[in-house]
């Protein structure tokens, strides 16, 4: 998606035209075209937003940031370019402010993928709400990395709060408090939403985990992080396994039992919560898939256990084999039948709870 079509240059060298003049665009032309975008907070705008596809809801925007200036890519991607993909609600009006869902991808996926547009397209349906899925790289985990090594400063979480977020807000017609903004991500983005949430509450009005990675203390997760680390698919180079919460085994895993969401509940008091999972299905039909969701089925278990002992209400939707939860869900991790009854679940709760036009 890199580069500007002669068309697309076109129409900035018309729209400054008109600003000169004082003269607003033709109706037919501005609606053509996705938002711009201006550089700030510390976030360099490489490619200005271009849309998916001809319905004009959905376009992909490429930076640079100070936080991660580099990163492992996967397949297309080039280090230090970060997509983050925005679906705007139908009928987009700049005069209008809307409310912000922020979902946040899983391991290892890519931000601009299909799965990213079309999931919050269908939920958002008639819903005035804009969803941004920001670049969280193969392995990110949305967080700042204790010892990233070779690769340089990772730092995701300053990426995202201090800098996405501000950026979306001058740029488009949001609700620019935390009683118009919502996070929410799935496996790897179901931490990082409530690793986001937990850290910075003033933020966000709701949080939600599909089949999130919510408990750092289960050596299972811990051997997921890792694995990452050590998976080609998460990025090459490959990146050492201590790199984000430094080293997983006692006495120094110090950093891990912080950073658990599923432990640190007490900041999400006042927010909206929800937490979504399976429980694998049949453990016969695609058994990495269905080991996966019982893995993240425990955790969420234990983040509702503690939320409730906290008294923090939330919505605990635990669909087992994903029997009337969504047409074709099965209870597997990463299936988009379940990902889309989950989102569509949420971004109903978002509509009752957050600010909107």
């Amino acid at each position: 998606m890199r580069g500007n079509s002669r068309a697309r240059r076109w129409v900035a060298a018309l729209s400054c035209l008109a600003a000169a003049c004082a003269l607003p665009l033709p109706a037919a032309l501005a609606a053509d075209a996705p938002p711009r975008f201006d550089d700030g907070f510390g976030i360099t705008v490489l490619d200005q937003p271009e849309w998916v596809d001809e319905h004009h809801r959905t376009f992909v925007l490429t930076v640079a940031t100070d936080q991660v200036p580099g990163f492992a890519p996967i397949g297309r991607q080039v280090s230090g370019e970060h997509a983050i993909l925005v679906v705007l609600p139908e009928n987009y009006d700049p005069g209008v402010r809307y409310p912000v869902n922020y979902l946040l991808h899983g391991s290892p996926e890519l931000p601009d993928s299909p799965r990213y547009q079309v999931l919050p397209e269908r939920a958002t349906e008639g819903v005035p709400l804009i969803t941004v899925t920001p670049h969280g790289g193969g392995r990110g985990w949305y967080s700042n990395w204790v010892a990233p090594g070779a690769s340089g400063v990772q730092n995701w979480e300053s990426f995202h709060l201090d800098q996405v977020i501000p950026l979306i807000d001058a740029n488009l017609s949001t609700i620019a408090s935390r009683e118009g903004r919502a996070i929410s991500g799935h496996s790897m983005g179901g931490f990082g939403a409530f690793h986001y949430a937990e850290h910075r509450p003033e933020l966000f009005g709701f949080v939600g985990s599909f089949s999130g990675d919510l408990d750092l203390l289960d050596p299972r997760m811990r051997g997921a992080v890792v694995g990452s680390a050590l998976l080609p698919a998460a990025g090459l180079p490959l990146d050492p396994p201590d790199a984000v919460f430094g080293s997983p085994v006692w006495p120094g895993d110090a950093v891990w039992n912080e950073q658990s969401p599923a432990h640190h509940v007490e900041p999400l008091r006042g927010m909206g919560v929800a937490i979504y999972t399976g429980d694998g299905g049949d453990l016969l039909d695609d058994p990495v898939l269905a080991v996966a969701e019982a893995v993240v089925r425990d955790a969420a278990a234990v983040t509702s256990a503690n939320l409730t002992a906290a008294g923090i209400a939330h919505r605990f939707a635990d669909y087992g084999d994903g029997t009337g939860w969504g047409e074709g869900c099965d209870g597997k991790h990463a299936r988009d039948a379940c990902l889309q009854a989950d989102l569509d679940d949420y971004v109903g709760l978002l509509a009752e709870r957050l600010q909107h036009p």
